[in-house]
């Protein structure tokens, strides 16, 4: 062979390697610049001899615009799943899975094992075929189609930067796996993009059967794989020697792969995978519940269009169409004016859904959206859902007009970048009403008793127009309110009067500075002490605390600079508001200065519970795993930071064991 040939078959195996320890694993063993160094030592030996491997990453990505996609014909079908979504009809079909084994083994020799299931995320994206010759090396990828022929875009699929180009396998195969877009990447895209994308699931089947690759590998898709439609090495005798092969070959393979024996050991899994849904960082719309056993598989067969062997368990849609009606314009605390898109009801994630968000005229402008279009609508981690843009215009639609005026007081507004304020802060009754209700709420002042309709009733008919106000408060004023009497009056003027010794955090908290939440305002007040030393404080001073960025940095420079700001703090503090700096008591333990990752679902704690307690053991909470990681906290499930914490040698701890350190 060449020296040339041999030495390009070595740094591709070199630098194949490394991209799945980069990509896949998350896990780097060399630098970007070693990479780079090595990545164009390549280049250059295929520019000197004229041959490009089909395998090399050089070959990933093309500035390439195909005229139109080739159909492919599968060497194995694509099946669809059937479905279910409810508990009963998964015990229908686990029934007579039971029926059948029991009957074929009352009548054969050769019995079938007790049904073992595997359950898997069932993945929101675009299925891709991806064939492998007797090389190992991929010769094609195609999208499922009819299952029986689909698109080819092998091209495209290049792009996956953790799709192998060549495995250690010497037959025939096909694998199939589905092509994602994460929220990351998703985001990224949207950030730049002239016509933004309506959803991941859009994104990654539109990156795929788009004929521009260049733009393909814009949107950065990732992929997992999942199953081996066609082999012509050796059978696999279970599905979980055939996903261990795919990991073994280097396939992006999601790591939560549950086996289950009983219905109730299915169901706790649905629950489970329903918690996590949210926090994942791509879409999943079910789980995947198949048989382990190959032969049970054969045995059972196939109905005109399923599988009997698995079922697809289908999670209530986070997606809906409906029709927007109408534009509302809110004030926030803040005087910020923000639109709210009012829709026409349809059931979303099992709830009826009347609202979404729209966030500002740059986003109603850049998504299309008007009155009377149908939109699509997205709802996730259970908030108010958000309009992602239009999936049809309809011919009677209107354009969504700016605001002039404040809804709510009248006043001109005025405009900042792509935000509309209302600049009266004195008589605005739903800046002054939240105001007030975010001064004396739990986290800030912890004024008990203290609520919307009450901050209302203080603005309308006593007139109160300042948060030092509150101070002021007479009990005769009080019973004038609805709802007051003498007991109610009191408990109220008791609760002002003992906010008036608040810890500096949540004093700070409660000023309402933009961009400054809780655990901001605890930062800036371990950092400085006192409220002298914030006010005062530089540019230099806070960004140096951790995870405050310029941007939070410059808010805090520019509330203090306000004349209004600093003569409100001051009169606070003649009504005798005294706001004091509490130095954290942290017990002698062997957390303190420790960084802690955690992973997997706790028995005893909320993922906010166990962060505010390893805090209060004088311990940093961090989001991923490397080598300054001092521990992993492990629980139920573990994803992929429990791989990489056994790959980086960190120790691990389980809950347990937590536990037992801390009461020690």
């Amino acid at each position: 062979m060449d020296n040339k040939l041999i030495k390009m078959e070595e740094l591709i195996k070199e630098l194949n390697k490394y991209a799945y320890e980069y990509y896949a694993k998350d896990s780097p063993t060399i630098s970007d610049a070693q990479y780079d160094k090595k990545y164009d030592e390549l280049r250059k030996i295929e520019e000197e001899s004229g041959v490009v491997l089909p395998y090399s990453p050089t070959a990933r990505v093309g500035d390439v615009t195909l005229p139109e996609f080739k159909k492919y014909t599968h060497k194995g079908r694509l099946w669809s799943l059937d479905k279910a979504q409810s508990l009963e009809e998964i015990i229908e079909w686990h029934n007579r899975n039971v029926k059948f084994i029991e009957e074929y083994n009352s009548s054969s020799e050769e019995k079938l094992p007790k049904l073992k299931y595997i359950i898997t995320k069932k993945f929101d994206g675009l299925t891709i075929n991806c064939t492998y010759d007797e090389n190992g090396i991929l010769i094609t990828s195609a999208t499922r189609g009819t299952g029986v022929t689909g698109e080819d875009v092998t091209m495209q699929a290049r792009t996956i930067k953790t799709l192998p180009l060549k495995i250690d396998n010497f037959s025939t195969i096909e694998v199939h796996g589905e092509a994602i877009m994460t929220r990351e990447a998703f985001e990224a895209y949207n950030s730049t993009a002239t016509v933004p994308l309506k959803n991941l699931r859009n994104g990654a089947a539109g990156a795929l059967r788009n004929l521009n690759v260049k733009e393909t590998a814009r949107r950065n898709l990732s992929a997992f794989f999942y199953d081996v439609g066609y082999n012509q090495g050796e059978p696999f005798k279970t599905y979980k020697e055939m996903m261990d092969f795919l990991i073994e070959m280097n396939f992006p393979v999601d790591r939560y792969i549950k086996e289950c024996t009983t219905i109730a050991e299915i169901e706790k899994e649905i629950e489970y995978i329903k918690e996590i849904r949210s926090d994942l960082n791509y879409d999943i719309d079910g789980i995947v519940i198949a048989i382990d056993d190959i032969k049970t598989r054969e045995l059972l067969g196939y109905t005109i269009k399923f599988p009997k062997w698995a079922i697809a368990f289908k999670f209530e849609a986070e997606e809906a169409t409906t029709k927007l009606l109408k534009v509302e314009w809110n004030v926030g605390r803040s005087g910020r004016v923000t639109p709210t898109a009012l829709l026409e009801p349809v059931e979303l994630a099992g709830v009826t859904v009347k609202r979404a968000t729209l966030n500002n005229m740059d986003d109603i402008e850049r998504k299309g959206v008007k009155i009377g279009s149908n939109v699509l609508i997205r709802r996730s981690n259970d908030v108010i859902p958000e309009i992602m843009g239009v999936s049809e215009n309809n011919p009677d639609e209107q354009e969504i007009e700016a605001p002039k005026v404040c809804p709510s007081c009248g006043s001109e507004l005025v405009q900042d970048g792509v935000h509309y304020f209302c600049e009266n802060t004195l008589s605005c009754k739903p800046q002054m009403v939240k105001s007030i209700v975010h001064f004396g709420s739990r986290e800030a002042m912890n004024i008990e008793g203290f609520s919307e309709k009450t901050a209302e009733q203080l603005f309308e008919k006593l007139d109160i127009k300042a948060i030092t106000d509150l101070y002021k408060l007479k009990k005769e004023e009080l019973l004038q309110l609805e709802k007051f009497g003498d007991k109610k009056a009191q408990n109220l003027l008791d609760s002002i009067e003992k906010s008036k010794n608040p810890e500096l955090a949540s004093f700070i908290y409660a000023l309402g500075i933009p961009n400054v939440g809780k655990k901001t305002a605890q930062d800036i007040a371990k950092k400085f002490k006192t409220l002298d030393g914030i006010t005062n404080a530089s540019f230099e001073e806070l960004i140096s605390i951790q995870d405050v960025g310029e941007i939070v940095a410059n808010s805090v420079l520019e509330f203090f600079k306000e004349d209004k700001i600093i003569d409100s703090i001051k009169e606070l503090l003649q009504v005798g508001v005294t706001p004091h700096y509490v130095e954290e008591e942290i017990v002698e333990n062997e957390f303190i200065g420790k960084t802690i990752v955690v992973t997997g679902s706790l028995e005893n704690f909320s993922r906010s519970e166990i962060k505010d307690k390893i805090q209060s053991l004088g311990a940093k909470v961090s989001g991923s795993v490397s080598k300054k990681t001092d521990y992993v906290l492990v629980g139920k499930e573990p994803g992929s930071k429990y791989d990489k914490a056994l790959e980086l040698g960190v120790k691990i701890i389980t809950e347990d064991e937590f536990n037992k350190k801390i009461k020690n």
